[in-house]
């Protein structure tokens, strides 16, 4: 019985089942920390910045991280379980970052960095600091301020660099996509570090994408009868529909479970503001 056909029918696990499955939850959940960091989050670039205003970074596909001084910590909340010789060398100060195994490996890093125990796989991992949390300058100051860390195997600081024209950023991106990467985000220079999105904190890709929370599904046809066709999410404004486009059958037999975060793309928005075209990309683990 697929994830999807338990979700659309009544539990009928045995006792035996039912206490193996608390076992494995108890296995497999990550550790909590006591609140989840207050983040920079970015909105979409438009066209009419003036972007030699802005310092610029490649657009990381990874996973999000906050280094306490102590440990680091997911988006939100799960202490991250690292070797203690990831982390050996790292500052005593807050780190916003990515943790990153390079180009198209998302989904490597994630398989590494949901492990409840620290193994190996962290040796391919590099935590990309790109901002100062609780430094109090502007962001000009504190690239000038990361540029003096002093940087580990394991940690170091994403290239920060200016762009003379909107031509010149868009070159830079065609540039950037064609090698295998993601995007470009633009860091106004001014800017103090505040939680929250933010017109401070831009990101530019080939496509727009966004995050939902998956909260139903809609049944198969044809060659899917029996799977997942579609699943219902709800967006940050409360709107809701379904995102039918991008799954494997594995992920239809398996499908993001309910509460989940999932990333999707999209063209532009609908009259009553739905996202246009919305195809899954993948289910955020952080």
């Amino acid at each position: 019985m697929s994830a999807y056909q338990s979700a659309q029918s009544p539990l009928s696990f045995s006792r035996i089942k039912y206490f193996l499955i608390v076992l494995l939850l108890a296995i497999t959940l990550p550790v909590v920390a006591n609140e989840a960091p207050e983040i920079m989050l970015a909105n979409t670039y438009r066209q009419n910045e003036d972007v030699t205003q802005f310092w610029v970074s490649e657009k990381l596909d990874g996973v999000r991280a906050r280094w306490d001084g102590k440990q680091l910590i997911s988006r939100g909340g799960s202490i991250f379980m690292v070797p203690a010789w990831f982390i050996q060398g790292f500052p005593d100060q807050l780190l916003d970052g990515e943790l990153w195994m390079g180009r198209g490996h998302y989904q490597d890093v994630v398989s590494v960095v949901r492990k409840q125990s620290p193994d190996d796989g962290w040796k391919a991992v590099k935590f990309m600091v790109f901002d100062l949390p609780a430094h109090g300058g502007t962001f000009t100051e504190r690239v000038e301020a990361m540029r003096q860390l002093a940087t580990t195997p394991h940690l170091q600081m994403i290239e920060q660099f200016r762009v003379a024209s909107n031509k010149a950023l868009m070159d830079k991106l065609d540039t950037l996509v064609k090698q295998g990467g993601e995007g470009l985000v633009l860091h106004r220079q001014n800017a103090l570090y505040h939680s929250g999105r933010s017109d401070d904190l831009l990101k530019l890709k080939p496509f727009e994408d966004a995050e939902a929370i998956v909260i139903g599904y809609k049944p198969g046809k044809g060659k899917n009868t029996g799977l997942m066709g579609a699943i219902k999410v709800r967006i940050d404004n409360g709107k809701e529909f379904y995102i039918g486009s991008g799954f494997t059958q594995q992920q239809r037999k398996n499908p993001p479970a309910l509460g989940s975060l999932v990333t999707y793309r999209y063209q532009g928005f609908t009259r009553s503001g739905i996202p246009r075209f919305a195809v899954f990309i993948r289910q955020r683990n952080e």
